[in-house]
C-alpha cells in the first residue's frame, strides 16, 4: 500500500465543470454526450450526475449518471479515466449510484454495457446485477451488442444490506490504490436530490 494517500472527492457535477467533463468524455468515450446533454442532466431533478476528482489538482477522473424513470434507476453512464482504472473508483461510483437509487425509492436498477466489456460486467455482477437480455447492434460506432443487466428489489432489506456491506471493502480498495476518500463521503445524504 502506498505510504502517502492522494485525496479523492465525490461531488455533483456543476456547469463550470463542463470544459473538463467534455474533455474527459472525449478521451474516455469518444464524445458520447454534448455540452447540452450534460447541462440537461445537471438541471434535471430526475438525474444524479456525480464526479470523482483529485483534490490536489482538481482533475476530474471519473463520473457517473443515473436517471430515475418511474420506478427504474437507469445507470446511463459510469466511466473512469484510463489512467485511473483498476483502482476501485468504478466500484465507488456504482455504490454511490445505487445509494441514490435507494434514496429515490426506485424498485430496480438497469443498464446497458458492451458485451466485450468484461471488467465492467464483472463489476456489475459483484453488486448483484444479472443478465436480462441482449440488444443486437446497439453501439453505433462498431455495431457491438449490448448486455442489459438488472438489479431487482432495490428496496429489500437483503439488497440494501448487501450494498451497505460493500462500503468497508470499497474504502479498503481505494486505500490500497493510494486514495484517501474522506470518511464523510461514505455517507451520501448531502448529494441526493428528491424526485
Amino acid at each position: 500500500m502506498p505510504t502517502e494517500l492522494r485525496s479523492l472527492h465525490l461531488r455533483t457535477l456543476h456547469p463550470n465543470d463542463l470544459p473538463k467533463i467534455l474533455e474527459l468524455d472525449r478521451r474516455c468515450l469518444g464524445g458520447i454526450w454534448s455540452e447540452g446533454g450534460y447541462l440537461r442532466e445537471i438541471e434535471s431533478d430526475r438525474s444524479d450526475l456525480w464526479v470523482l476528482e483529485t483534490e490536489q489538482q482538481e482533475d476530474l477522473i471519473a463520473w457517473a449518471c443515473l436517471w430515475s424513470i418511474l420506478d427504474e434507476a437507469h445507470v446511463t453512464l459510469l466511466a473512469v479515466d484510463p489512467a485511473y482504472r483498476k483502482q476501485g473508483l468504478g466500484q465507488y461510483l456504482l455504490w454511490a449510484m445505487l445509494q441514490a437509487a435507494q434514496h429515490r425509492e426506485m424498485s430496480w436498477a438497469a443498464l446497458e454495457v458492451r458485451v466485450s466489456n468484461t471488467l465492467a460486467i464483472n463489476l456489475y455482477e459483484k453488486f448483484g446485477f444479472k443478465l436480462l437480455s441482449h440488444r443486437r447492434n446497439y453501439y453505433q460506432d462498431n455495431g457491438e451488442d449490448a448486455a442489459i443487466l438488472q438489479l431487482k428489489n432495490l428496496q429489500s432489506s437483503e439488497v440494501s444490506q448487501s450494498i451497505q456491506d460493500k462500503a468497508p471493502q470499497i474504502l479498503l480498495r481505494l486505500r490500497e490504490s493510494g486514495w484517501s476518500a474522506p470518511s464523510h463521503d461514505i455517507s451520501l445524504d448531502k448529494y441526493f436530490k428528491k424526485s
